[in-house]
C-alpha cells in the first residue's frame, strides 16, 4: 500500500570514471550500440555499471521510463539483480499460457519484502458481519456490468508510499455514490482518513478498512474534499474542518462474509463496492487478463489490500470482477485488474461494503 520512493541523488561521476561510453564500452559491431547512443546520460551510466547485455538495456530503459534515481553504484547493481530475477519470474509465468499475463512495471526493481512494506499494510481483521445487511432481490442480473460507462467512477489515483489503500477504496466508493446521487463528480480526501480515523480501528499508513472508515465519516460529520485536505502520503496530525465537508455518510451496507452472490447483486444494481483481498507475490506484476491464484487465502485475517469493485463480466469463459486499484493509471490495465469470480478468490468477498451518502 504505498508509492515507491525514488532515491534521488545523481550518480557520482567518480563512479563512472573508468567506464566512458565509447569503443572501449561497446564495440562498433554491437547491435545495441545505436540504441545506447540515443539513451539519456542516466541510462548510459547504468549500462556502464551493469554491462551491455540486452537485459541490462531493458533495465536502463526501465529506470529511465519510471524516473528511477539510485544512490550509488552498489545500489544500481543490486537493483539490476532484483530486476533480473523479477524479469525471469515474469517471462516464466507468461510462457505458461495462464488466464493472466505479467509485465514490467514500476515495482520490478523491488523485492517482495520491499514491495509488501511499501505498498501493502498489515493484514486486517475484517469487520464485515457474519450476516450482512444487503438485500437480495429476485431480479435477473445482467450478464456484465461496468459502472465506468455511466460516468460515476472517478479517475484512478495513486496511494504512494503509504499503506493507505483503504482510504482510496473508501473515497472511490463515496465518489461513485456522490456522482450517482447528485449527477456531478467530486474528489474526496484520503488524507483526512489517514490523519483522523484512528479511533475507528484504522492505522493511517499502516492499514485500515473501508467499512471502518465509513463509520468514522458517519459519526464524525463528513469527509472533506481533496482540494481542502490534500494527500501527502504520510501520517499527519488531524486538521479536519466541518466547513470543507464534501460528502456525508448516512449509513453503510455490509455484504455477508464470503457471499459473492450478494456482492454481484450489489455491484449489478447498487453501485461500486469497496472490497479487500490478499495480495501475494506475483500480483504486483499483473498486466492483463483474469487474475487467479493458488497461494492466496480467503480468511478475513488474510486481507491486506482494499480496492473498489466497479463491475464484472466473462473473459475467455472465465467470470471475473472488474476492480479499480490505487497504484496509479500506469499499473495493470489503466489502473484496473480483473479477478476470477466464483471462488472468493483471495478473499475478495470477505470484507465488502458500500456507503449511503448525503
Amino acid at each position: 500500500m504505498a508509492r515507491v520512493v525514488h532515491l534521488i541523488v545523481a550518480i557520482l561521476i567518480a563512479c563512472l570514471a573508468g567506464a566512458r561510453a565509447g569503443s572501449e564500452f561497446i564495440a562498433e559491431e554491437n547491435p545495441i550500440r545505436q540504441v545506447v547512443d540515443g539513451l539519456h546520460e542516466f541510462e548510459n551510466s547504468i549500462l556502464q555499471l551493469v554491462g551491455n547485455s540486452r537485459r541490462a538495456l531493458s533495465f536502463a530503459r526501465f529506470a529511465h521510463r519510471y524516473g528511477k534515481r539510485y544512490e550509488k553504484a552498489e545500489e544500481i547493481q543490486r537493483r539490476f539483480q532484483i530486476f533480473s530475477e523479477n524479469l525471469k519470474m515474469i517471462k516464466s509465468h507468461n510462457k505458461k499460457g495462464l488466464s493472466y499475463t505479467m509485465g514490467v512495471n514500476e515495482f520490478t526493481d523491488l523485492t517482495w519484502d520491499e514491495f509488501r512494506k511499501h505498498m501493502l499494510g498489515a493484514a486486517q481483521n475484517c469487520s464485515a458481519t457474519t450476516r450482512g445487511n444487503h438485500k437480495l432481490t429476485g431480479v435477473a442480473l445482467p450478464e456484465s456490468k461496468d459502472w465506468r460507462k455511466t460516468g460515476i467512477v472517478s479517475p484512478v489515483k495513486n496511494q504512494g508510499h503509504c499503506g493507505s489503500c483503504w482510504t482510496f477504496s473508501t473515497t472511490g466508493a463515496l465518489e461513485a455514490a456522490y456522482a450517482q446521487a447528485f449527477g456531478k463528480g467530486i474528489s474526496l480526501s484520503e488524507q483526512q482518513l489517514v490523519d483522523c480515523a484512528g479511533a475507528f480501528n484504522n492505522f493511517g499508513c499502516n492499514g485500515g478498512l473501508p467499512s471502518q472508515a465509513f463509520e468514522y465519516i458517519k459519526y464524525n460529520g463528513g469527509l472533506e474534499t481533496e482540494a481542502a485536505y490534500p494527500y501527502t502520503g504520510k501520517d499527519g496530525v488531524c486538521k479536519y474542518s466541518s466547513e470543507n465537508v464534501g460528502v456525508q455518510v448516512l449509513d453503510s451496507v455490509n455484504i455477508t462474509l464470503g457471499a459473492e452472490d450478494e456482492l454481484k447483486h450489489a455491484v449489478a444494481f447498487v453501485r461500486p463496492v469497496s472490497v479487500a483481498f490478499e495480495v501475494v507475490n506475483g500480483f504486483r506484476a499483473y498486466n492483463g487478463g483474469v487474475y487467479t491464484s493458488t497461494t492466496c487465502g480467503s480468511s478475513p485475517m488474510d486481507v491486506n489490500h482494499a480496492v473498489l469493485a466497479v463491475g464484472y463480466g466473462v473473459e475467455n469463459g472465465i467470470p471475473y470482477w472488474l476492480i479499480k486499484n490505487s497504484w496509479g493509471a500506469d499499473w495493470g490495465v489503466d489502473g484496473y485488474f480483473k479477478m476470477e469470480m466464483g471462488k472468493n478468490m483471495c478473499g475478495v468477498a470477505t470484507c465488502a461494503s458500500y456507503p449511503v451518502v448525503a
